[in-house]
């Protein structure tokens, strides 16, 4: 038997890798140069009632390098709606890899940050929230409560929540989001090329009926016990105990010296709580040796469930479109790409938003630090100014007393 030594595998590995980036079918990848307006078509969505957001072609405030630019929404209180169309396709027998880079500059609090993927044939300039889609996944932020990423598939026109909650991030940086289907119908979620969830289509979205059900049928036992604890029968009421006021008289309390009866009426002692007082009987509870649990109905197979072989099939995708409502506007998209490879992706992100990272990292930090230095100064000058006029404020004050007291001298003389 022949072993495999340590450089033979890496070289094996790394031409498998190889391999695969030739293979791979690259259906849509959008970096957006200075002729994406050629490839994208503005919808006139919102268009009549003034509120069309502009996009605009940009590296962002902080970049890591201001070739590498994007489309970021420029107006405040607007819709966005845009989509690109591509050779139509199915990923039938296909993995299926969504990915994008966004990065919100506005640091944002409320709205989304996602794409998506449209099928058959659609109007471009009437796109808008309206529109069906078959695939909606990227980041969504609104307050402390929602930080997370949507992944929505649409199935008989019902569009379909992951059941799986999938943090996002939510600083003012550059995130890459990817999102792999598979055709063993299982899934990857990916941020900044590190997977954050995974799992089963049948099990983290409710596109098909369960394929168990609670029998219709079933009906509870007569006789069953679904009661943990019961009467004890030999517990009896003690004599008398009906007969304990709730309050008595205060043996304490004395007739004021100054009451008097022809004016202020009979004097009557006041009440407090009795002591000896334990409320209204109750009897003591038992543990019920007949108890059997809480009856539940017997699950059966499902007579609406059907297996489908191709839940995962999107058979005929075609455009990918970005449509949002944002009070704030920042939100900058870039290196769409749609493919059949996870490696590609993987090594697309890396050569994109991984060559960047740490330069746009620097240049935030530089003009967060600009930022704080400039407040800084303004606050001090403030204060300059406030003690110069704290200054002048006391000289005239001074000036005046000794105004003052050379008039009194003056009319004492």
């Amino acid at each position: 038997m022949t072993t495999m030594n340590s450089s033979s595998l890496l070289l094996l590995l790394a031409i498998s890798s190889v391999l695969s980036l030739v293979s791979a079918t690259v259906f849509f990848e959008e970096k957006f140069d200075d002729k994406w307006v050629d490839r994208w078509v503005k919808s006139d969505w919102k268009k009549d009632e003034s509120m069309s957001g502009e996009w605009m072609l940009t590296a962002g405030k902080w970049n890591g390098d201001a070739a590498d630019k994007g489309i970021q929404t420029s107006e405040d209180y607007r819709f966005y709606a845009i989509s690109s169309q591509f050779p139509e396709f199915s990923n039938k027998d296909k993995t299926l890899v969504v990915q994008f880079s966004v990065k919100h500059e506005q640091k944002l609090d409320c709205g989304g940050g996602y794409i998506k993927l449209l099928s058959g044939d659609v109007d471009q300039k009437k796109f808008g929230g309206e529109t069906p889609y078959s695939i909606m996944f990227g980041p969504d932020i609104c307050g402390y409560s929602t930080k997370k990423v949507h992944a929505i598939l649409t199935r008989n026109e019902k569009n379909h929540l992951i059941k799986k909650e999938v943090p996002c991030e939510t600083d003012q940086l550059t995130h890459v989001y990817t999102f792999i289907i598979r055709p063993d119908s299982t899934y990857s979620i990916l941020i900044d090329n590190v997977e954050k969830q995974t799992g089963s289509l049948y099990s983290d979205w409710d596109l098909l009926p369960p394929k168990k059900i609670k029998d219709p049928d079933a009906k509870k036992p007569e006789d069953w016990e679904d009661s943990e604890y019961i009467p004890d029968l030999e517990d009896k009421k003690p004599e008398g105990y009906d007969d304990i006021l709730k309050e008595v008289t205060d043996p304490d309390a004395t007739k004021p010296d100054d009451w008097d009866d022809e004016e202020d009426g009979e004097w009557t002692a006041p009440t407090i709580p009795n002591p000896e007082y334990k409320g209204p009987w109750k009897q003591k509870q038992i543990k019920n040796p007949k108890y059997q649990g809480k009856w539940k109905a017997p699950m059966i197979d499902n007579p609406d469930f059907k297996d489908d072989a191709n839940l995962y099939v999107f058979p005929n995708l075609k455009y990918v479109a970005i449509e949002l409502w944002q009070v704030k506007s920042g939100t900058l998209f870039d290196n769409i790409l749609i493919t059949d490879e996870p490696e590609y992706a993987l090594k697309f992100a890396e050569d994109t938003w991984g060559k960047n990272k740490d330069a746009e990292k620097a240049a935030f930090d530089a003009e967060e630090k600009k930022k704080t230095e400039e407040e800084e100064s303004k606050k001090s000058d403030s204060e300059d100014e406030s003690d110069d006029e704290k200054d002048d404020d006391g000289a005239e004050d001074i000036d005046d007393s000794e105004d003052d007291e050379g008039k009194l001298d003056h009319d004492e003389l």
